[in-house]
């Protein structure tokens, strides 16, 4: 069953997040990072050359033998739709279009939500903008895994368990932690996301649309593309409660391994967040990761690390009870 994880609660803090103060420091020193900020030009086109691809490549690997198919579901369908998953995350802070035109991102967040076959992009933009405003907050960061996961996950097979199911995870964590009335948007994509399944199956057949949900949930399990789930926030090192990624795979994913500088400029659109870096090279000298594999290892396998090692802001439950 492996080690068991030596964390039995979250690491608390009680000021204030991070990226707020920064960013308020570095744009008093450099000005000149707020000509950084906007929308991507390019990205309003990339989506739909995406999701065309991943729709042509699954109505010809669903022809392919069972095993064939499985391998490349988790190899190349989970890879693509990770990286539209990642271009859902961009789209939620409007950087496909800009502020002034918030009807059109929704839109190409449906475009990209298409392959996935699971109806996202509304929700996602919902909870994953008070992560940012809310970092550490025991309720309104859903990000956080909750005292059951920190519970139940708690050794090398478990995590690696916990790992495989960061999809269903990531799903119902909020309906429970921070639940919120459904909106007409939510509604809307449902009805779009599941139309388009339902046309997929017709034209493609029963196949080619498991290997696009398949790849959904195999690309946010057990999966390179999945280790930055870990490496943004989880502390490795203690108080340090966001990390960047510097390595290979940020070119297809939408450079968000560069996630200190996200969270410092979400305003910032992918493809200048290097740029970020190079203009305020002192604000980032800290620990960072190369490798997202070697995140996933060490999670699993180190027993410092688990479902706890992360930051909240709040009263601990046992020193709650005291009060009480």
């Amino acid at each position: 069953m492996g080690q068991v994880v030596s964390k039995t609660d979250f690491e608390y803090k009680y000021d204030d997040e991070p990226h707020a103060t920064r960013r308020k420091e570095i744009l008093e020193k450099y000005p000149q990072m707020k000509e950084l900020f906007g929308a991507d030009p390019y990205m309003k086109y990339l989506v739909p050359l995406i999701v065309t691809f991943q729709l042509v490549t699954a109505y010809y690997i669903a022809q392919l033998p069972g095993p064939i198919m499985f391998f490349l579901a988790w190899a190349l369908g989970g890879t693509i739709n990770h990286n539209l998953s990642l271009a859902m995350h961009e789209i939620s802070h409007n950087l496909a279009f800009g502020h002034g035109s918030p009807r059109m991102n929704r839109f190409i967040g449906f475009v990209a939500n298409i392959p996935l076959g699971v109806p996202s992009s509304i929700t996602f933009k919902k909870y994953h903008l008070e992560h940012h405003r809310y970092q550490g907050d025991e309720t309104l960061d859903v990000d956080i895994p909750t005292h059951l996961e920190g519970y139940l996950f708690y050794n090398t097979f478990t995590k690696l368990i916990w790992v495989i199911l960061q999809p269903l995870f990531y799903t119902i964590r909020p309906l429970f932690v921070h639940p919120k009335p459904m909106e007409n948007l939510e509604i809307l994509n449902s009805v779009w996301t599941i139309g388009w399944n339902y046309l997929i199956y017709q034209i493609a057949g029963p196949w080619a649309l498991a290997y696009l949900i398949g790849g959904t949930l195999l690309g946010m399990g057990l999966h390179p593309m999945a280790g930055h789930f870990i490496s943004e926030h989880y502390t490795f090192i203690k108080g340090q409660e966001t990390y960047s990624y510097y390595g290979p795979l940020n070119y297809i994913a939408w450079n968000v391994g560069y996630h200190n500088e996200h969270h410092d400029f979400p305003y910032i659109s992918w493809s200048r967040l290097p740029k970020v870096r190079e203009i305020a090279p002192e604000y980032y000298q800290m620990p960072y990761y190369d490798s997202w594999c070697g995140v996933l290892y060490k999670y699993i396998t180190d027993p410092e690390i688990g479902p706890y090692s992360r930051v909240r802001r709040g009263v601990p439950k046992t020193e709650a009870k005291k009060v009480e």
